[in-house]
């Protein structure tokens, strides 16, 4: 399948493509259904309303692809680079994200439900307002992120890097947050809960009673 161009059409379910260019393929609306994608290149590439079920894509370039409003069910995309994506409207619903990043991409609105983003770099990322509840973001690049008004309860945070991160109004109660650098965090507004707060004060210096 080398030397793709971007009228070929979307691959056969079951299939495996490996380092193909697919610079500025048009598959807007297509479904994927249990495909393989490992070191291929997607720059620019049109996937608006794509829909994948169970695919991987592993070590991808997704640069400046438009993916607004696809949707994704079980699928990875594991240590891909999305720089300057449009990723607007996407739902992801036990995904797995691990390790990829999201430089200058566009991330809002979107629904993101039981899936796995831990080491992903977010740094800078205005994910303000959505509802990351229950979302594992271990080890995450969180450094200098909007995260205003995001709803983070039982969400996964342990070892994220969360320096300069915008948090006023986020809700952080049920979170786990083992290895946060609690003086990095500006908690003005923000919701905590009593483990939290003890942590927090203690990251500061206070001598909290049992």
């Amino acid at each position: 399948m080398r030397g793709a161009r971007p009228q070929l059409e979307p691959p056969e379910p079951d299939t495996e493509w490996e380092g193909e260019d697919l610079a500025g393929v048009d598959w807007d609306h297509a479904l994927l259904e249990r495909v393989t994608f490992v070191e291929c290149r997607f720059d620019d590439a049109s996937l608006a309303e794509l829909v994948t079920r169970r695919c991987v894509f592993e070590r991808c370039v997704l640069t400046g692809v438009a993916m607004s409003g696809s949707r994704h069910e079980g699928s990875a995309f594991l240590s891909c680079r999305f720089d300057r994506a449009r990723l607007f409207d996407v739902t992801w619903t036990g995904c797995k994200l691990t390790g990829s990043q999201f430089p200058g991409a566009t991330l809002r609105p979107m629904t993101t439900t039981e899936s796995d983003w831990s080491y992903t770099s977010l740094r800078g990322a205005d994910l303000s307002g959505l509802v990351l509840s229950g979302v594992r973001l271990a080890e995450a690049d969180l450094v200098d992120a909007d995260l205003r008004d995001c709803d983070l309860t039982r969400a996964d945070l342990k070892h994220a890097r969360v320096q300069g991160a915008k948090l006023r109004g986020a809700d952080l109660r049920g979170a786990e947050t083992d290895g946060i650098d609690w003086r990095a965090l500006d908690l003005d507004g923000v919701r905590l809960d009593l483990g939290h707060a003890v942590r927090f004060a203690h990251a500061h210096g206070a001598l909290v009673a049992d």
